[in-house]
């Protein structure tokens, strides 16, 4: 199973990629009817929620002022974690981690978070790799992990916090 990466400072890029690799092995573990999948998709919900929401909170709004990315791709963003954060609220409430609705939750969740992946990476971090300054993107990776750390140490991950984040978002809608 994958352990959930320690929040270590850096440029912001090369911490947001090691993250999405993660999650990619996190979801091939979920795949695995051998793993743990309780464990794994507690762990999957509690850096998913962190990530996502440093990522709104620190890393988004800098970006935008330095102009690597504009108004429209932070709504974009935005948008996808809330359908990701519906995947995996889905996958959460599946009672029986063998049965094939958990297959097919995985499979959604999957599917939106392998897109949000490929999209951000292409849209959001290729700009700020270039157009914004490495002492920047250091500060910024500091400030992101340091908040990404805040949330995974309060629990973030727990399911009631997911409702709270989905009901949010959706009332936001």
């Amino acid at each position: 199973m994958p352990k959930i990466l320690p929040a270590a400072g850096g440029d912001v890029v090369e911490i947001i990629l090691a993250d999405h690799r993660w999650f990619e092995e996190a979801l091939r573990e979920l795949r695995d009817v051998r793993s743990d999948r309780a464990a794994v998709l507690a762990d999957l919900a509690t850096v998913l929620i962190a990530h996502a929401e440093a990522e709104e909170s620190k890393v988004y709004p800098a970006l935008r002022r330095k102009d690597a990315i504009d108004a429209d791709e932070v709504e974009h963003s935005e948008h996808e974690h809330a359908e990701g954060n519906d995947a995996l609220l889905a996958l959460m409430e599946v009672d029986d981690t063998g049965s094939e609705e958990f297959s097919e939750k995985l499979h959604e969740l999957s599917e939106a978070l392998t897109h949000h992946l490929d999209e951000e990476e292409r849209d959001v971090l290729n700009p700020a790799r270039t157009d914004v300054d490495e002492g920047v993107r250091r500060r910024l990776g500091d400030s992101f992990a340091e908040e990404r750390a805040r949330l995974i140490e309060s629990g973030c991950g727990d399911i009631a916090n997911v409702r709270k984040v989905v009901a949010a978002e959706q009332q936001n809608n």
